[in-house]
């Protein structure tokens, strides 16, 4: 009996102690990594060898009183040397003299139509000489009559005057005729003539093609485009705050993609009045020579001007953060060290940023993988706030210990074993 209580007895104690064991257990925090970088303070100091220090790349910051400004430009032909030529009558194309690249020169016949209309025309013109021979051959025997006091000098006048109009009419008519190619018969041939010298630098028509002035305007491609393409116009889509740098006069370096290693320069000759609603951009038109014709209409390139701001620190783009409305620029204060820095940024585009206070010339700031950065920032951070956290709740540890098991307290209960279930020592009534 006294056997059976004292197993008793050493089950319940070893059953407590268990309990009492469990409750004080606390998760083991993982060993501190060797190469995790360390916050301290406001910096981040990685450790030699760290994999991250292969990818922030940093540049040292200069001053810079200019910076280089990309605008997006587009060639066009030199409206001003240009000619767009439309039929001035209705009818159908019989025989084209000129083809796109050839050189012409003011006065060329470009296309000959077959035109009634312009039949209409040269008929009048034959009219009109056909009466002022009339009108000559009376004038004359006016003069005559004059001469024999037959008439009176009122009706040689009438009709002298008559004389004068019919040869004005003649050469009215004439002109027009020959102002749109034709000649002095009537062959109802309609001439396409330029009135510039150049090149055929565009051509839309065919032999057979229905050719009317109503069909003439805005969207509708002429029959013939003449141009001087060793002068082009750039049309620039400029910002706002860039416009001030794009005055008349101004000159500019065009960058055209598939001409790399060519060098253009190009003179600003003026600038819209009005803001683009949509992209709120301002055309400003340009000039650039193009003697070689290497230049073609339509190409896309890149106007390239300097902008002075009278002073600052400059800096690529991709270092800076923004945070809300606040700009950061993260520094590197010595080997594997880093500390963020608030800045004011004067200047930005996609590529370049001027700071005007928050750094010194010679910092080397992060220019690649910043965001890298500051989420190490943020981990390290996360880490050192739970750390102090853990340390404030932990609960302090016991400093005494009991005599026996028996008074030992768990923490996750905080009961004790009652002392009479502890063991005691065999005694002879016990034995018995």
């Amino acid at each position: 009996m006294a056997s059976l209580r004292f197993n008793l007895a050493l089950s319940l104690l070893t059953t407590a102690g268990l309990l009492a064991l469990s409750g004080c257990s606390e998760p083991v925090p993982p060993a501190p990594d060797a190469a995790a970088a360390v916050l301290q303070g406001n910096q981040l100091r990685y450790p030699a060898g760290h994999p991250q220090l292969a990818l922030l790349t940093t540049v040292d910051v200069r001053p810079s009183t200019a910076v280089a400004i990309d605008l997006p430009a587009r060639l066009t032909w030199n409206e001003s040397r240009t000619q767009r030529i439309f039929p001035a009558f209705a009818g159908r194309v019989t025989a084209i003299r000129a083809d796109v690249g050839q050189s012409v020169k003011a006065g060329s016949i470009l296309a000959l139509m077959a035109s009634p209309d312009f039949g209409q025309a040269q008929a009048d013109a034959a009219r009109a000489a056909v009466d002022a021979q009339l009108t000559q051959k009376s004038l004359a025997r006016q003069s005559e009559l004059l001469a024999a006091g037959v008439i009176a000098r009122r009706e040689f006048e009438t009709t002298e005057a008559e004389a004068a109009r019919a040869q004005t009419e003649v050469t009215r008519a004439q002109a027009r005729s020959k102002l749109y190619g034709g000649g002095s018969g009537f062959n109802q041939q309609l001439g396409l003539i330029t009135g510039i010298n150049g090149i055929v630098v565009e051509r839309n028509l065919n032999p057979g093609q229905e050719l009317r002035p109503d069909q003439s305007g805005a969207g509708v491609p002429p029959p013939f485009v003449v141009s001087d393409p060793t002068s082009l116009w750039v049309q620039i889509d400029a910002r706002e705050r860039d416009v001030a740098s794009l005055r008349a006069g101004s000159t500019f370096e065009l960058i055209v993609p598939t001409l790399p290693n060519e060098k253009f320069v190009g003179k600003v000759v003026t600038s819209g009045d009005a803001i683009d609603p949509t992209t709120r951009t301002i055309k400003v038109r340009g000039e650039v020579a193009n003697p070689d014709r290497r230049l073609k209409a339509e190409m896309l390139a890149t106007a390239r001007l300097e902008r002075h701001l009278g002073g600052g620190l400059l800096i690529p783009a991709s270092a800076v953060v923004l945070r809300g409305t606040q700009h950061t620029i993260y520094v590197q204060t010595g080997l594997g060290m880093f500390e963020p820095r608030e800045v004011r940024i004067s200047y930005q585009d996609s590529k370049q940023a001027v700071v005007a206070r928050g750094l010194e010339a010679g910092d080397k700031v992060v220019s690649e993988n910043v965001l890298l950065l500051e989420r190490q920032f943020a981990l390290s951070r996360e880490a050192g706030a739970g750390k102090e956290l853990a340390s404030e709740t932990a609960p302090k540890a016991d400093t005494a210990m009991p005599a026996t098991l028996a008074t030992t307290a768990t923490k996750s209960t905080g009961n004790a074993i009652p002392l009479s279930l502890a063991p005691r020592a065999a005694t002879p009534d016990a034995a018995k």
